[in-house]
């Protein structure tokens, strides 16, 4: 599983998944749809324009007549009108309502930010876990053809041996059934193998290519665990998030407040009616034009608007010591994760210590039995004891190395720095505030910045 001319280094993955991951394209398609509600909330204290055309006709016939009642006389008179008119609505003061708005979006619009983060950092967890998995199972199924090399060299031995006397069947059958299982185990490895590999392409977004052990990210990492909680106390995304959340929820108590403060507005219109009329008794028909403007100012005084409001204000309220107590909720979590992370990493190591140590005096104690096995002193199953031992001895070890990566990598995710500017992937960052400055302050327009 190892190569030069064409491997690919885990940075070189995860530039890769940081580009192209599906879930992590999702996430920031979000985070774009959020920048949306700072202009929307902008929006409540522009102006709105308003134009109106309306048409009428109006048709009657009166018939009359004179004493003595003879023959009846008729009029007949029909009107028609055009009206257009134009208002103009400026609010000038709502409450603290449209302010608050603002400020509430521009928090809902932070919180999106760090849950981009959060997922940006998920998914560079998700790379070095799939390419450890490829690379460990990898190194797994090559112990297991290599096992199964060795138990069929130890049937061909058992059966040279029952062949002129010195064996026995049962020393056969012992073997031929270590290597049935042997081989069983490789069909598994590669099974494995196979799903590892498919998990990295739907991470990675292709087939993985001769990789090679990366060792893990201690560059990233404080010497003791505290200085970790600390760190990660001040940059986790999900605390950030929570935090900003908290905010949102305190902005908008303010804005359901303000539900019952006045509100003040300038209005004002411009109107122009067209009417034409004529009768039976004339053929030149009547025209008149009006054109008139107005302008004012409203204000308008909540007095009681049947609970509803108050309401509102309690509900909001609740909802605020919820996102203070997610806040706490979201330390403690990340406090939790890293604890565990740290724990693994170091456990990891332990078990390499004790893997490496255990693989070398398995690997003398195989040595020593196929020795003795020579002259007689030890059996078949003797020495297919020490090769199983050998064997779960290495699959530790490459168990533990992988284990080690991976769970640096999560120490450096709980602490909220594994992105792509302290991991240096060579690749375009991402800049989700590119995209708020470019809508920010747009009063008109459908298409997206990107054309759509």
């Amino acid at each position: 599983m190892s190569g030069v001319a064409s491997a690919e280094s885990l940075q070189e993955a995860m530039s890769a998944a940081y580009a192209n991951n599906p879930d992590l394209n999702a996430q920031r398609a979000g985070t774009r749809a959020a920048d949306e509600y700072v202009p929307q909330a902008l929006a409540q204290g522009r102006p709105t324009i308003t134009g109106q055309i309306s048409a009428s006709y109006n048709a009657s016939d009166t018939r009359y007549r004179f004493r003595p009642y003879t023959d009846w006389a008729s009029t007949y008179t029909d009107t028609g009108a055009v009206q257009s008119q134009i208002t103009i609505i400026q609010p000038l003061y709502a409450g603290g309502r449209i302010e608050n708005g603002v400020n509430r979006a521009e928090a809902a619009v932070k919180a999106s930010r760090e849950q981009l983060r959060s997922k940006e950092q998920s998914t560079l967890l998700d790379t070095a876990s799939a390419y450890m998995q490829v690379i460990m199972y990898g190194q797994v199924l090559e112990l297991r053809k290599s096992n199964v090399a060795f138990l069929k060299e130890q049937v061909r031995a058992a059966n040279d041996r029952f062949s002129v006397g010195e064996g026995t069947r049962t020393d056969v059958s012992q073997a031929e059934a270590a290597m049935a299982a042997a081989t069983s185990a490789v069909s598994v490895a590669q099974a494995d193998l196979l799903t590892a590999q498919a998990n990295y392409v739907k991470v990675v977004g292709h087939a993985p290519k001769s990789l090679r052990d990366p060792g893990p990210v201690t560059k990233l990492m404080p010497a003791k665990l505290s200085a970790a909680v600390d760190a990660s106390r001040r940059e986790h995304p999900a605390i950030r998030a929570a935090i900003h959340n908290a905010d949102t929820a305190a902005y908008n108590v303010e804005i359901e407040e303000g539900a019952l403060l006045p509100t003040l507005s300038l209005q004002g219109s411009l109107g122009h009616t067209l009417t034409s009329s004529s009768t039976n008794s004339s053929d030149t028909p009547d025209k008149s034009r009006t054109l008139d403007a107005s302008i004012g100012a409203v204000l308008s005084i909540p007095i009681y608007q049947g609970g509803g409001e108050y309401s509102s204000v309690r509900q909001a309220k609740e909802e605020l010591g919820q996102a203070k107590l997610q806040v706490d909720v979201a330390r403690m979590s990340v406090d939790a994760a890293l604890t565990q992370a740290w724990s693994t990493l170091e456990s990891a190591k332990a078990q390499i210590v004790a893997a490496q140590a255990s693989v070398e005096a398995s690997r003398l104690a195989l040595e020593g039995v196929v020795e003795e096995q020579k002259v007689g002193q030890r059996t078949t199953l003797d020495v297919l004891n020490a090769q199983s031992t050998l064997i779960d001895a290495r699959l530790s070890e490459v168990s533990a190395r992988a284990q080690l990566v991976v769970a640096s990598y999560s120490v450096v995710a709980a602490m909220g720095r594994l992105d792509r500017e302290r991991l240096g992937l060579k690749i375009a960052a991402y800049r989700p505030e590119h995209h708020y400055e470019q809508v920010r302050d747009k009063w008109i327009g459908l298409r997206t910045p990107d054309g759509r």
